[in-house]
């Protein structure tokens, strides 16, 4: 059984490609497998994330691109625009950004003290603004009669959203 860390997987896969391909392939598999946010930020151990993002095979982000002779620099508003009314929205305070040709970073914080302050009405107000949502919230928000189960459901839908 192979077992380690990331970096140790790495250097198996490098010697189990000379025996045996599917080992590299399971291998390879494991390294790439995306990872939930639960076990990747952990607010116990630090609030502070930095974070990057990155555009692949050439492509560009913002600039002029030599290649497609097109500049794509209007994009760098756009992507600032997006960065900080999400972080409005969810409780992030950005400390530091950084939109590059081809990627971008971000220093956050996130402020567990100003989530745990908003009612369930701010949470699904500011879910909502970015993302759909069940019509049960939207009649939650726009204060219909609810029978005392959707209510109870509403809650629990926001009380989940207030943990992501």
């Amino acid at each position: 059984m192979l077992q380690g860390s990331k970096a140790g997987l790495q250097d198996e896969c490098r010697v189990a490609e000379r025996y045996d391909p599917r080992i590299v392939q399971r291998l390879v598999t494991y390294i790439s497998m995306t990872k939930a946010r639960s076990s990747l930020i952990s607010i116990d151990a630090t609030p502070y994330y930095h974070c990057v993002s990155r555009c692949v095979r050439r492509s560009f982000l913002c600039g002029y691109d030599e290649l497609a002779q097109q500049n794509y620099e209007h994009r760098r508003g756009w992507i600032e625009e997006r960065l900080l009314a999400l972080a409005g929205a969810f409780c992030i305070d950005i400390c530091a950004y950084a939109i590059m040709s081809n990627h971008y970073h971000v220093v956050l914080h996130i402020n567990a003290d100003k989530s745990k302050q908003l009612t369930a009405h701010d949470v699904a107000e500011r879910w909502l603004a970015f993302h759909q949502g069940p019509t049960l919230i939207h009649r939650f928000l726009a204060q219909d009669t609810l029978t005392d189960s959707e209510n109870e459901r509403c809650h629990t839908v926001i009380e989940t959203w207030r943990e992501h």
